[in-house]
C-alpha cells in the first residue's frame, strides 16, 4: 500500500515513521508512505496557502489551488482521496480494516478553520479521528 499525506506540517510525522510498527511496516516494504508540504504546490510567490472564507466568518481555510495541485500531481489508478474533518464519518477498526485494501490513499490533513469547500470535489472519503482538537488546530 502507498499512503500520499498532505499537511503543512510535515516534520510533525517524523516521530510516527522512524518508530514502532510502523517503521517495522515501511523497513519491510508493507506500506509506502510519503509526506508532502502543501506549500510545496502553491503559486503564490510567498507559498501562501491559506486564504479567508468566501462569506465571511472567523479564520482562514485552507485554498483549493495547492491541493488540487498536490492531488493531480499525486493520484494514481484506484487512488482514494481522504479528507480529515471533524465532520467526516468516524474512523474505527472496521475502516482501518476497509482501508487497508486499498492500493493508494492520498490523505489530506486540514488545518486553521478548514477548507475551501470546493476542495470536497476531490474527496472520496471524509474521515474524523474524533471528538478533539489536536497540537496546532489539525484534524
Amino acid at each position: 500500500m502507498k499512503i500520499d499525506i498532505l499537511t503543512l506540517f510535515p516534520h510533525m510525522f517524523d516521530g510516527f515513521l522512524s518508530e514502532s510498527i510502523i517503521k517495522r511496516a515501511i523497513d519491510k516494504k508493507q506500506v509506502e508512505i510519503n509526506i508532502h508540504d502543501i506549500r510545496n504546490y502553491s503559486t503564490d510567490p510567498h507559498k501562501r496557502v491559506d486564504d479567508y472564507s468566501i462569506g465571511g466568518g472567523a479564520g482562514m481555510v485552507l485554498m483549493p489551488q495547492p491541493i488540487f495541485d498536490a492531488v493531480d500531481d499525486l493520484r494514481e489508478e484506484n487512488t482514494l482521496v481522504i479528507m480529515m474533518t471533524p465532520q467526516g464519518k468516524t474512523y474505527n477498526q472496521k475502516m482501518a480494516y476497509a482501508l487497508t485494501k486499498s492500493t493508494h490513499l492520498i490523505i489530506i490533513c486540514g488545518h486553521y478553520e478548514g477548507f475551501d469547500e470546493r476542495i470536497r470535489a476531490l474527496v472520496d472519503l471524509e474521515l474524523s479521528i474524533g471528538d478533539y482538537v489536536l497540537t496546532g488546530g489539525n484534524y
